[in-house]
């Protein structure tokens, strides 16, 4: 008779996952992709923390991540102990100040773990897109979304019209064939969205900015000529805006660069936003709001911008 295959002895019970130990937690690649994802789709401040190098004995290795949300949520992980808990206090600074940060510590000399590596991680802020709302889909929209696009906005154009507000024909923007004006009235608009008044229509414009107004934006734009700009200024000040309303809105729109086609004017406009976005003082060429007014009053005359320098066929100006 055989003697009895010896029972294994049970397995050694290993740290909880994040300890300090060389050994990490799994993988969690998955996790952290698709809730960056999501969050850039709910429009959430957060921190991205990357191990970007690995010496020795470390915890996770080059392309680890961790995400951390401006409300505190973590996802991911970096190895836990005292490396983590650094990452996510250079992480809440980074994200109160904005901008990025790399940090390389030694993890048994500089912080008392049992490890004994090096790990280097970079911290990057994922800010939130600023969102653009283009009134308008002409000629002038057209260019200024792809560019728009391309520079980091979240563009959305409205226009009533739907052979105009053709998705098609904005690439990468949200289009909403809506009503301008009642567009206008629904969106929910916060103190950080930017908005260009770009219709065909200069008695559409006038009714969209008389809602605009009232709303907290961080940037109201309107195109047109200087002529328009007086007009529009006394209709505004004569249905009972205070100038300090009248004063938000910049018209004409665009800075002065001599732009003359739609394609230029787009670029003289997507500088103006860029400049605001990025808290860039600029000299506009033409004087803003109910200063422009008091200007007309007086006999004198604002400088031209470059959204009135020249209009595009059928598309702001008309006789």
């Amino acid at each position: 008779m055989s003697a009895p295959e010896p029972v294994p002895p049970d397995p050694v019970a290993g740290p909880p996952a994040g300890a300090d130990t060389e050994v990490g937690p799994p993988p969690d690649d998955d996790l952290v992709w698709g809730t960056l994802a999501r969050w850039r789709a709910e429009r959430r401040r957060f921190a991205m923390l990357t191990v970007v190098a690995a010496r020795g004995s470390t915890p996770r290795k080059p392309g680890a991540h961790m995400l951390l949300s401006e409300a505190g949520e973590r996802i991911g992980s970096l190895g836990g102990g005292a490396i983590e808990l650094l990452a996510l206090e250079q992480a809440r600074e980074a994200l109160a100040r904005g901008g990025s940060a790399l940090f390389t510590r030694h993890l048994a000399q500089e912080l008392g773990m049992c490890c004994g590596g090096e790990m280097s991680v970079f911290i990057e802020t994922v800010e939130v897109k600023p969102r653009l709302f283009v009134f308008g889909a002409g000629y002038i929209a057209r260019p200024l979304a792809g560019m728009a696009t391309a520079c980091g906005f979240a563009v959305t154009v409205v226009d009533g019209r739907p052979e105009w507000a053709a998705p098609e024909r904005f690439p990468g923007a949200t289009v909403r064939c809506q009503d301008a004006e009642d567009a206008a009235r629904a969106l929910d608009l916060t103190s950080e969205d930017f908005v260009c008044v770009v219709t065909h229509d200069h008695a559409l414009d006038h009714r969209i900015v008389q809602v605009l107004l009232k709303r907290p934006l961080r940037f109201l734009g309107m195109i047109g000529s200087r002529s328009k700009q007086r007009t529009f200024l006394r209709r505004l000040l004569g249905h009972g805006f205070a100038p300090e309303e009248v004063a938000r809105l910049r018209t004409p729109l665009g800075l002065s660069i001599g732009a003359t086609t739609p394609e230029e004017i787009a670029v003289s406009v997507l500088a103006q936003l860029i400049a605001e976005r990025r808290g860039v003082t600029v000299e506009p060429g033409w004087e803003r709001g109910a200063a422009a007014g008091e200007s007309e009053s007086a006999g004198q005359s604002s400088p031209e911008g470059a959204g009135g320098a020249a209009a595009a066929p059928g598309e702001v100006e008309r006789p």
